[in-house]
């Protein structure tokens, strides 16, 4: 295809969905290359318009002028490829090239998509080409297949067809409310409750307006600092549905949000049974006053509370739309009552409301009304306790945030004005109602001023009323006395009662949509596994139909009891400890210095956080000291109990945050103190490959480092280094993963190197952090090094003296079957594998055929495709049989045992202690801690010294002198006198025949042949070393002698590694001694510290 102009042209083949960025196709032809040059005008990039797919046309942008290139290239006959039939690396084949804003590159401009979760309900995850997609060469000659550049200009591919429906199906019929709708209404509904038409005019009598205005103010001090707090939290990542607990849990992590999450959920149901009793004994005061009542009162409320509660569930049930609307008209009624208040202030009072102590505003009640006058047994702080409950309800509109278009902004602007207006009408109506009325009042119309009385400066004598009986006897109005003070100072009464009505339906409805969405978001988690059955959801728009079922009988059951009295303050506590660790979670965030804790709402402090969390507190005490006892007891109980369970989640809490800075300080602060001997503690690299590989060895291992040393487990990886950090990436987590799940407390590392002693050094020198840097290296001996190509055992014997030279101790350990089990457990992988597969074909199969034709064999493709079953099914039928068929014995059950065998608790016997030779004590230091743990405690310490034969009483009495200073126990000391002397022949013949494949025998041959030997395999073992050494080689196979006459029934051998000098001692003899050293034993351990103490008897 030849076209002038080729940079304008573009491809905008629709997609299916609208997540791709810009994807040109330019033609590299040296005709238009050379037309493209001459044009100097700057390309007309064009932003891409994408519509349905179903229209699948070639889009073409192109300057003024140039419709004539366009129509030619129509006339051409050629068709332009779409973006299905080229690929991102088909640089190669003719002349296509995917471009990001004019680039030849795969790398992907930034989009939100890269950035989702998967199963984001806001929009599909896309994966950017990997580092190794853009770093590698492009190949050549890639099969790909259908729409393979839109895999790749998405990142993760293009739903199908039915994916795509469905998921706009699914966006279609859901409601999403903003930030009015959905969080301002709820909480004034929410905050201002009966409270404020039945109690706040008590307080103000109480208190008095100075002391009222305080109350109010630390109330919504308090609700304030949460509001600022939960803002910052909110806007700190994409909130979804679980309100409090959502907020808590992703902040401080499962254990604090799983605990005040069921909590909070129960509190919120037993809420919505305190607003109806307070709307049903509303309902019988007004029957009481008609003489229309049903049974008694006690009765009547269960009654009008069952009926309500049923009517607020259907309206619940409905759907959020409904109990949107329902909320809106009760906020309406609420607004209309608080203004007829306010209309009633003004107008001008009759006899019958100045005998009840209202008399408009007047500056003389004012100034009486300004102090407090407490009664008997009432104070500030119990005052403050009834008040403070109407100051909550800020969490309402939180607690749907899963139904909210954007929860980030809605919440904080919601909250905050809800807290804002709710404020101020709470301020007016007191100093409003505190100006007004006074706190006593016969309601006696002819209680009026005799002429020649003295007022006393009484406001209400001065406005000609005698109200001074009251000093003497109990009176039935004012401020102090009744609860209808606002109903007798309204414009017109019945509003007040529709208020109330108002007030207490639209708390009640909060607390019961609340109580289902926070439980359902609780049991999705699946924090407590028992309540999974609470998680699903119903409808488009997630329904918890369980949860508002639940909610409902909860509801029941307390307003049956009908005497909240009891439970009502644990109820404000569990609230408030919402508060509170809302508060500590914006703290906690900030304190932990996390880059990922950067919140959009500026307006905070994390140490304002701190103060509104203590403050929180202390409110639980000052209203109620026994409840929030029991709140602090439940809530720890279900913190152990989650932090017990462990649930598999990570959502990158604070906590997390905090417990890395916690390492990183601790770790820079060992760095700044020197070394200690009485502080060393063995901390071992392990090479065990694969952790899972060598159970045995990292059994052993763990044994003397856990709860005391560093553990590392190392693998190397040998080979190209693409495939080998391929496959060392993906593996890593994994491996690290069955550590933790076997309970080992250690890491697992791994390097690629070009060779396995290259890979060994890296992991000496650079593992470890600060202080923490192992000092000891641990390996399983060689076994097969007779039949192992040189290489490798240059490579084995070369890591010891690698180790050496750098300073680190070793340990090698030797068992009778070795450790290396991966086959075994190939195969058992595989026969998971096969199992699981015939499982799941069998379970398409029977699906299937429970439709009975529905669908046909289309249907039977489709979920076998989603079960991964291929047609390459069949050929593994083979394999199942061949596997099947294999006996249990070729899995060497002898193996398995083995590597197992460090995993039980060891029986009664010995550790046998051979320290030959000081090394600084790592010999004697390593099975002394073993026989500190559990599985090794039944087991006494042996130890066996070299000495003089006539010296060996003295030698013994010196050598548990040394060790008694060492604070060491142990069960008995020998002294071996007779290490030096020969072996016996038939030893020595064994350890002769053991070698003799490796000998040069060059004494044998003439000088020119013996040179050439030499220069051809010089790993062999001259005579010249073997004459040298042959003292030496004389104790290892003496020393195996005494082992099998003093040791053959230990449980473990602790021996002195016997080291090579370098240059003087060949790889195979160096392993001849080892071999001949341990052979025939039980597990040995070969150890030889670094030759500094690691022991002292100093304090």
């Amino acid at each position: 295809m030849s076209l002038n102009n080729s940079s304008n042209i573009f491809l905008d083949s629709v997609p299916s969905n609208t997540n791709r960025f810009q994807v040109n196709v330019i033609n590299e032809n040296h005709e238009s290359s050379a037309a493209a040059n001459d044009d100097t005008d700057p390309p007309h990039y064009e932003e891409t318009s994408f519509g349905d797919e179903a229209q699948k046309r070639l889009r073409i942008s192109f300057r003024p002028g140039n419709q004539e290139c366009y129509d030619n290239f129509l006339q051409s006959g050629e068709t332009a490829k779409t973006d299905s039939s080229f690929h991102a690396y088909d640089s190669h084949t003719k002349t296509y090239y995917l471009q990001t804003f004019g680039h030849n590159t795969m790398d992907a401009v930034p989009k939100i998509e890269y950035y989702r979760n998967t199963g984001s309900v806001s929009g599909p995850k896309a994966s950017r080409p990997s580092l190794l997609e853009i770093h590698e060469q492009l190949a050549k000659n890639v099969a790909v297949a259908p729409s393979s550049a839109d895999r790749v200009a998405n990142g993760d591919g293009i739903p199908g067809d039915e994916q795509a429906e469905n998921k706009e199906d699914d966006q279609a019929g859901v409601v999403k409310f903003g930030w009015v709708k959905g969080v301002l209404v709820r909480c004034m509904l929410n905050i201002w409750g009966v409270m404020l038409f039945i109690r706040l005019s008590w307080i103000v009598g109480e208190a008095g307006i100075g002391l009222g205005v305080i109350i109010i103010g630390l109330s919504v001090v308090v609700t304030t600092l949460t509001g600022i707090s939960m803002s910052a939290i909110c806007t700190n990542g994409v909130v979804r549905g679980g309100g409090a607990y959502y907020l808590i849990s992703r902040s401080l992590g499962p254990e604090f949000g799983g605990s005040i999450g069921l909590i909070f959920a129960f509190a919120n149901a037993v809420a919505v049974a305190m607003y109806v009793v307070g709307f049903a004994e509303t309902v019988v005061d007004l029957l009481k006053e008609s003489d229309s009542m049903m049974v008694d009162p006690t009765n009547d409320i269960r009654i009008i509370g069952s009926i309500t509660v049923v009517i607020l569930l259907g309206i619940s049930v409905a759907g959020m739309e409904w109990e949107a609307k329902a909320q809106v008209i009760l906020l309406v009624i609420l607004l209309i009552a608080i203004a007829n208040f306010f209309i009633g202030t003004v107008i001008p009072s009759n006899n019958e409301k100045k005998s009840r102590g209202f008399f408009n505003y007047q500056a003389s009640i004012f100034a009486e009304n300004f102090g407090p006058r407490f009664t008997k047994g009432e104070g500030f702080f119990s005052v403050f306790a009834i008040f403070f409950p109407a100051a909550t309800g800020i969490l309402a509109g939180a607690n749907i945030s899963g139904d909210l278009e954007d929860p980030q902004d809605a919440i904080p602007r919601g909250t905050m004005l809800a807290i804002f207006i709710t404020t101020v009408a709470y301020l007016g109506v007191a100093i409003c109602v505190g100006a007004c009325v006074v706190r006593d009042a016969t309601g006696n119309v002819n209680d009026t001023i005799i002429s020649g009385m003295n007022c006393n400066g009484s406001a209400a004598c001065g406005l000609g009323y005698d109200f001074s009986r009251c000093r003497h006897e109990p009176c039935q109005y004012g401020l102090m006395n009744n609860f209808q003070v606002m109903s007798m100072v309204s414009g017109f009464g019945p509003l007040i009662t529709a208020g109330i009505f108002s007030a207490t339906l639209s708390s009640a409805l909060a607390s019961l949509v609340s109580a289902p969405k926070v439980f359902q978001a609780l049991c999705k988690d699946n924090i407590y596994k028992a309540l999974q059955f609470f998680a699903k959801g119903y409808g488009k728009n997630n329904e918890p139909l369980r949860g508002y079922i639940l909610t409902f009988l909860i509801a029941m059951a307390f307003i049956l009891i009908a005497e909240l009295n009891t439970i009502a303050p644990i109820i404000s506590n569990f609230f408030l400890a919402s508060y509170a660790l809302i508060n500590f979670s914006c703290f906690h965030a900030s304190y932990a210095k996390s880059p990922g804790w950067r919140p959009a709402y500026g307006i905070y402090n994390m140490w304002v956080s701190l103060f509104g969390a203590v403050l929180c507190c202390a409110v639980m005490f000052v209203i109620n000291w026994w409840a929030a006892v029991i709140t602090y007891v439940i809530e720890f109980f279900l913190y152990i109990y989650v932090t017990y369970k462990k649930p598999e989640v990570n959502w990158g809490s604070s906590t997390q945050a905090l417990s890395y800075v916690s390492a990183l300080d601790n770790a820079l602060e060992l760095t700044t103190v020197d070394d200690h001997v009485k502080n060393f503690r063995p901390q071992c690299i392990v090479l065990t490959g694969g952790p899972m590989t060598r159970p045995a060895l990292l059994d052993i291992t763990h044994a003397f480092t856990k709860n005391s040393g560093l553990c590392i487990c190392c693998e190397v990886f040998v080979g190209p280094r693409k495939l080998c950090v391929k496959e060392m990436n993906s593996g890593m987590g994994k491996k690290q993963a069955w550590l933790i799940k076997n309970k080992i407390k250690a890491f697992y590392a791994a390097v690629a190197a070009d060779c396995f002693r290259d890979g060994v050094r890296s992991l000496l020198q650079a593992s470890g952090l600060g202080r923490m840097k192992p000092n000891t290296l641990v390996i399983g001996y060689k076994k097969n090094w007779r039949k192992a190509p040189l290489t490798e055992i240059e490579n084995y014997v070369g890591i010891i003296h690698d180790a050496f030279d750098f300073e680190i101790g070793v340990v090698i350990v030797r068992i009778s079957q070795g450790f290396d089990i991966s086959q075994v457990l190939q195969v058992q992988e595989e026969l998971e594998r096969l199992e699981q597969e015939r499982l799941a074909l069998e379970a398409t199969i029977k699906d299937n055929e429970c439709e009975e034709g529905s669908g046909g064999i289309r249907g039977l493709f489709k979920k076998a495709g989603k079960l991964n079953i291929t047609k390459t099914t069949p050929k593994n039928d083979g394999s199942i049989n061949t596997i099947q068929s294999m006996h249990v014995g070729e899995f060497n059950q002898k193996l398995v045992e083995a590597s197992t065998q460090f995993k039980k608790k060891q029986e009664k016997g010995t550790i046998d202690v051979w320290w030959l030779f000081d090394d600084g004590g790592l010999t004697l230091l390593i099975p002394y801690i073993l026989t500190l743990r559990k599985k090794w405690k039944d087991c006494k310490l042996r130890i066996y010294v070299g000495g003089k034969i006539n010296r060996i009483e003295e030698e013994k009495i010196v050598m548990a002198s040394l060790l008694s200073k060492f604070r060491i126990k142990f069960a008995d000391i020998h002294i071996i006198g007779d290490i030096n002397i020969k072996p016996n022949k038939e030893s020595w013949k064994v350890f002769e025949e053991m070698i003799e494949p490796y000998r040069l025998h060059e004494s044998c041959k003439d000088l020119t042949t013996a040179e050439k030997l030499k220069r051809e395999t010089p790993w062999k073992i001259t005579d010249a070393e073997l004459e040298a050494v042959k003292e030496k080689s004389y104790r290892q196979v003496r020393l195996n002698e005494l082992l099998q006459e003093h040791s053959r029934a230990a449980n473990l051998i602790v021996l002195s590694l016997p080291v090579a000098r370098k240059g003087s001692i060949s790889d195979l003899l160096y392993m001849a001694w080892l071999e001949i050293l341990t052979k025939n034993l039980p597990p040995v351990l070969l150890v030889r510290g670094n030759h500094k103490n690691v022991l002292t008897f100093y304090s």
